[in-house]
Formats: structure tokens, sequence, C-alpha cells
């Protein structure tokens, strides 16, 4: 929790490893400073990287193995870490297109599962990731892991006001499609292929009632076993790629 404080002061966070930062570079993403650990940097196979950070001017510090242990996230650091500025957007900067695809996720509380729901929404083609207040950090150390670089693919919005994003969808006739297990329509059995904004909830509670309400469509995925439901991951996935599916017919 004081990471994140500090992390939302300075509008900065952190990303660490040669793979993540490599695909900062590659997608353009401002680099503001980098921290080096030449110990264990060696072992990573990324030798290029610290070239290409030196080379844009991006200031590097080289620090004891010690120390770099200290601020490691990782169990096992790969001896480079940077910071990056946070990318501030608003409803209006979102891509409004014709048949555009949304997911919005409500209070998702793992690191583990909002990573790759992102990193699953990059995949499907989806135009932007919206978080209701009390998601867990999308900045945290374990959440950009988890994206495996696509937190850098795609626009990710962090919702002040849950009420203005429902008046976006509904103003851009983008239905809101509602998981839920006493929905009536599996998820099979709803077009997707106009536009539409899938909400996913907590994975202890599910969706809160300010999204049931506001609901086009409320729908629910098959469970056939005797489990009471699905990971929120796992369940948007599914709906996801129905969208897909759907949209490539």
């Amino acid at each position: 929790m004081e990471r994140r404080k500090y992390r939302e002061k300075h509008k900065e966070y952190i990303a660490e490893g040669v793979r993540i930062l490599y695909d900062a570079l590659e997608n353009k993403q401002t680099i503001k400073s980098a921290v080096f650990c030449d110990a264990l940097y060696r072992t990573a196979g990324g030798e290029s990287l610290l070239t290409r950070l030196v080379d844009q001017g991006i200031r590097v510090y080289h620090i004891p193995e010690k120390l770099y242990a200290e601020i490691a996230d990782t169990e096992s650091p790969q001896g480079i870490m940077a910071v990056l500025p946070r990318i501030q957007i608003n409803l209006g900067q979102l891509l409004k297109k014709e048949n555009g695809l949304y997911i919005l996720l409500d209070r998702v509380q793992d690191p583990g599962n909002l990573g790759t729901i992102i990193r699953t929404a990059d995949a499907a083609g989806v135009d932007a990731v919206l978080l209701t207040k009390g998601c867990v950090d999308v900045y945290n150390p374990k959440t950009i892991r988890s994206t495996m670089g696509s937190i850098f693919h795609l626009p990710i919005l962090i919702l002040e006001d849950q009420q203005e994003a429902q008046d976006f969808f509904k103003s851009n006739q983008i239905r809101i499609l509602t998981t839920s297990l006493s929905a009536k329509c599996y998820h099979y059995e709803i077009d997707y292929r106009q536009a539409a904004a899938i909400v996913v909830g907590n994975e202890a509670n599910g969706v809160s009632d300010l999204w049931m309400e506001a609901a086009d469509d409320l729908v629910k995925i098959p469970i056939l076993g005797k489990a009471e439901s699905l990971n929120v991951s796992t369940a948007a996935s599914i709906m996801l790629y129905e969208a897909v599916r759907q949209r490539m017919e």
C-alpha cells in the first residue's frame, strides 16, 4: 500500500526486468530513468538493453547487488528496472468505433487476475480496459508482469465517476453486458458484433448492483460441474473470445 501511495502521488510506476523494458522501448513508452545492477544483469541475457537505454539518453544509475535486492519486487531479479510515467486518459479520448469492444473490471482484487485480463483483452483486440475504483492497482508490479507487455498496447482507464462511464456507453450506443450467475441468457446467446462493453466483477462478490442495474443484458457462462463459479480472468476470456468468434464470422 505504501508503494501504491507513492505511485499515485508522483504519477509514476516501476517496470522491472529485461523483457518488460524491451516491450516498453518497442512500444515507444517514455522511460524517465533506470536502475542497474551489473552482478545480476549479466545473468539475464539482455546485454543490448542497457546500451539502448543509454543511447536514448535515459539516465541509468548503477547500484550494488545488496541494495538492488532490497528494492526489487521479484524473487529472481534480472538486475534492471525503470521508472515510467503513468499514462492519463479520459473517456473522451477512447476510440469510438462503430463496433468497439470494451471490458470493464468492477473491483477486481487480484493483481494476477487483472494482468491476465489485460493480456487477454490485448490478444482479443479490445479497444480499452476500464477499471472501477476498488480494483487492485494496475501499476502493481505483479500486475505489470502478468500483462506480459500488454499494458503498453491498449488504453487503460481508471474510472473516477462510474455514472459518467455508464452515460458514455449509453450515449455512444455501446451495450453493457454484465456477468451474473442468475442471468437467463448464456454468454453465447448474445450478439457481440455491435459495440459492447463486457463487465466482470469482484472475485468474491461479483458485479456490483450499480452495473447490474445499468446492464442491457445479463449473461452467464454454463457451469456443468460442482464449482460455484469461474475465476474472473477465465470468465472474461470466455466472453471476449465469444465476441472474437462472432466478429470473425
